[in-house]
């Protein structure tokens, strides 16, 4: 399927980037990934991927509600939350959970009687998120340190699946499916929101390491996405665009090198990388 020559590479290029911003966040030096001082929800604005509010990502009037302590690191790209539909009761996964926004969403929509895991494999993410919990008494999360390669969680005990722009970090992502499958519950539900594109990335984007930490160089063209998806057995499979504005476009291929013509090929570019919300299902039997 794809080349993985890089994976210990990318895995120590994106916990080296993820730590840092873990640990600025927590120093108050640095702001959100998706504010208005930032140009990528994934990264830094060496990388930019989208320019947006937290506000404006999430439907979940819930969001309000968290303090900035929480809402100051969100590295999303969408809303994972409301796309997943939780009910009270449900065992929730978040993939790549960083200071623990979603999970804390997630947590108020499956109640007491519910449970949400986040995974990260970045410690300062896990002690941050640690650190959020106890400021707003989320008795009902749980954070596990580990690669969503290699979920450290059994198997068939989750009911949904999150993840806001996690998996197009990792090199392996059939094997993320994979392993999402694993720990789903027959008739389990995926539900993500991720960095996508409609074609193939320049060659030097896709080398640049800098550019997968990013959330650009490591994005998957959707059709591939959606056959990983289905070839580690899951169903019913939607993948819905949601493009970015045009001023965010031309900044972010200004800061990867795609200078040539840019306002001639705005719209090009603009459908070429963008935040996908998708979803799938594990069968019954």
């Amino acid at each position: 399927m794809k080349n993985q020559a890089q994976t210990p590479d990318i895995h120590s290029v994106v916990k080296e980037k993820y730590g840092k911003l873990a640990e600025e966040s927590r120093s108050g030096t640095q702001s959100s990934c998706c504010s208005s001082t930032q140009s990528s929800c994934c990264g830094t604005t060496e990388n930019a991927a989208q320019l947006v509010a937290v506000s404006t990502l999430y439907a979940d009037p819930d969001i309000a509600e968290l303090p900035s302590e929480v809402t100051d690191l969100s590295l999303g790209c969408g809303d994972p939350v409301t796309l997943a539909s939780l009910k009270p009761g449900q065992v929730v996964l978040d993939l790549g959970s960083g200071g623990g926004i979603d999970c804390f969403l997630a947590a108020k929509k499956v109640g007491s009687t519910g449970k949400v895991i986040g995974v990260d494999m970045t410690p300062a993410m896990i002690e941050r998120a640690l650190a959020n919990q106890k400021k707003i008494w989320a008795t009902n999360v749980e954070f596990r340190l580990g690669e969503i390669e290699h979920l450290p969680v059994e198997d068939a005990t989750v009911d949904v699946i999150i993840s806001n722009c996690v998996i197009n970090l990792s090199p392996d992502k059939p094997q993320v499916f994979r392993e999402a499958f694993r720990v789903l519950r027959p008739g389990g539900r995926l539900a993500v929101s991720d960095i996508v594109t409609d074609g193939p990335l320049p060659e030097k984007i896709k080398q640049d390491l800098s550019a997968w930490a990013g959330c650009v160089a490591g994005a998957w063209e959707a059709k591939d996405y959606i056959a990983a998806i289905e070839a580690a057995g899951f169903e019913d499979i939607t993948l819905t665009p949601v493009y970015i504005d045009q001023e965010t476009v031309a900044e972010a291929a200004k800061q990867l090198g795609l200078t040539d013509k840019i306002d001639a090929k705005i719209e090009s570019y603009q459908k070429a990388v963008f935040s996908a919300k998708v979803t799938a299902q594990k069968p019954l039997a």
